[in-house]
């Protein structure tokens, strides 16, 4: 008989792909893990896993045991979730995903807000570069800037974002303000990176109709990148160079003249705020602490700061980048 435990057992396992972080996550011993999993198979007679020497795989056996076993733990959930909302108390554990930068400033301080007002529920932020897949892992949701490249997800937008073009004042005296985005191939642009490209190309939208074309692929470069956001967002205080960068990471610089908006006619308008649940069974709602999450969230970022920032206009002084 399969119980509740080896459903949790073996989609750990198969989420985090290998038994010492499957270990991790459940607070076991890997021996133990592996114990319970051979276990597992010999009642079961048949394989859930390849094992490599780097990499557990599924085989079909041990997909269908995982199709299953999600649904399993959704069902539960639900059930819980329905009870709890007869007795009035919001409980239990809330999984949420989100990145970096935007998790660490603006989502940690309202899940400490929102796990005030309900002692009950347990949440766990994880922070994380890419996207996670919601419905391959054991998160409940996630707060994440663009739209996720998954189907299925249930995404709400929680806050308009953007990304800008920004400089310091003294990078702009030294090397000029660029007038129209084709300037930027003549300045040294920090660029945020994931590949080894030399290169790196911004796509600004104009702002206004009468600008044509609405947008403008411009292919930047400069000595200094890096993997980080917050390590370029240091340079181009330092004065090293423009970057795009979103408001909601520079509005509090531009606020106050450490940096300054050029070209404030364009912007990248792909960085939204968005609130994105796992995918769901055909008409199960989402259990009541997510929904009241979500709307703690969408109250906390109603009116965000860097909305409302007063930018610092570029001085046009000073000499142009030849």
């Amino acid at each position: 008989m399969i119980e509740h435990r080896d459903l949790h057992l073996v989609l750990a396992v198969a989420e985090h792909g290998s038994l010492a972080a499957a270990a991790r996550a459940l607070e076991m011993e890997p021996p133990a893990v592996s114990k319970r999993l051979a276990a597992l198979e010999a009642r079961l007679k048949l394989r859930l896993f390849h094992r490599t020497t780097r990499r557990l795989g599924l085989t079909d056996e041990g997909e269908l045991f995982c199709a299953r076993a999600r649904e399993l733990r959704a069902g539960l959930a639900a059930l819980e979730d329905a009870l709890q909302e007869r007795v009035g108390e919001p409980r239990g554990l809330i999984r949420l995903v989100s990145s970096f930068g935007f998790g660490r400033r603006w989502v940690a301080p309202a899940l400490a807000d929102f796990q005030a007002q309900h002692p009950a529920v347990d949440v766990q932020l994880h922070l994380m570069e890419h996207w996670p897949y919601l419905a391959s892992t054991s998160f409940d949701a996630a707060v994440w800037l663009w739209r996720p490249p998954e189907s299925g997800v249930i995404v709400r937008r929680l806050a308009h974002n953007r990304r800008i073009v920004v400089g310091s004042p003294d990078y702009l005296r030294r090397c000029g303000v660029p007038q129209e985005p084709a300037d930027l191939a003549q300045h040294a642009c920090l660029v945020v990176r994931e590949h080894d490209s030399h290169y790196a190309t911004w796509r600004l939208t104009a702002l206004h109709r009468r600008r044509r074309p609405a947008e403008v692929a411009v292919r930047v470069s400069g000595p200094l990148s890096s993997n980080s956001g917050e390590v370029v967002r240091e340079w181009a205080l330092a004065g090293r160079g423009l970057m795009l960068r979103s408001l909601w990471d520079v509005h509090d610089a531009l606020a106050d003249g450490r940096l300054v908006q050029v070209l404030p006619d364009y912007a990248m308008m792909d960085a939204d705020v968005h609130w994105v649940a796992r995918p769901r069974s055909p008409g199960a709602p989402l259990p009541w602490r997510l929904r009241l999450l979500q709307d703690h969230l969408m109250r906390w970022l109603a009116d965000p700061p860097w909305l409302r920032t007063t930018h610092h206009r570029p001085t046009p002084a000073g000499p142009r980048r030849p």
